[in-house]
């Protein structure tokens, strides 16, 4: 377990258990923005709400927090099809989420969906890696309403989220952690949402083989192979 002396550097409260809920998201500055939009729901400025940043950053996380509050239906942006089979996901829900909304095939399913829901007085929230400029949407009318959308960025993680990523990582996974380990990973690690999450793997795959906790000496292994140039000054 986390020692109490690393456990009481943290700035943020830490969850023990993963989930989607919105007691499970660590607020931070890099994400401030992005979740009190979210929270501000029902009194959003546009009918569409649109959350980008990278990968692992959370924000698949805030759309089901939304999505829960707000009994939105979930789509996935990587699957939908065409309009009509598109609209007969949404089925009767007044509200969706469309995740990963970037990575949508047809412009046309996008702007049907737009359309159907701000028609019907419900609210859209999409997620994606970049801001509305960067999906590459060909269809002026759809450029046009999403350009009026809300839009929050989620930056890359400061000092105290990174760390708290670390944690709420490695005790979802039930890992144990000596002393020391957190505080060399935060200091010395790729600052990114995307390095957290693959350090953790790599750090309970190490553990596992090893039959050991995470010890300083394993967690400068597994960094070291992760990062071979760091620099550990």
């Amino acid at each position: 377990m986390l020692s109490r002396l690393e456990a009481s550097q943290l700035v943020l409260d830490l969850p023990f258990e993963h989930g989607d809920r919105l007691e499970d998201f660590l607020r931070s500055p890099a994400n401030a923005q992005a979740l009190d939009a979210v929270l501000a729901w029902p009194h959003w400025p546009a009918p569409a709400l649109v959350l980008w940043g990278p990968t692992g950053s959370g924000r698949s996380h805030l759309a089901r927090i939304w999505a829960a509050r707000s009994n939105a239906r979930f789509l996935d942006g990587n699957r939908l099809g065409a309009a009509p089979q598109a609209i007969e996901d949404l089925g009767e829900a007044r509200h969706a989420v469309i995740d990963d909304a970037d990575l949508v095939q047809d412009d046309r399913t996008l702007l049907h969906l737009y359309n159907l829901i701000a028609n019907q007085g419900g609210q859209l929230l999409l997620t994606a890696s970049g801001p509305v400029g960067d999906w590459g949407l060909t269809l002026p009318d759809l450029l046009s309403r999403l350009r009026t959308a809300w839009s929050c960025a989620i930056r890359e993680p400061d000092d105290a989220l990174l760390a708290a990523l670390l944690v709420k990582q490695l005790q979802d996974r039930q890992l144990t952690v000596l002393p020391g380990v957190i505080a060399y990973l935060a200091r010395h690690m790729e600052r990114s949402f995307a390095a957290a999450r693959r350090i953790v793997h790599e750090l309970d795959r190490a553990s596992l083989r090893a039959r050991r906790p995470i010890t300083l000496p394993l967690a400068r292994t597994v960094l070291a192979a992760d990062q071979p140039t760091t620099n550990e000054s």
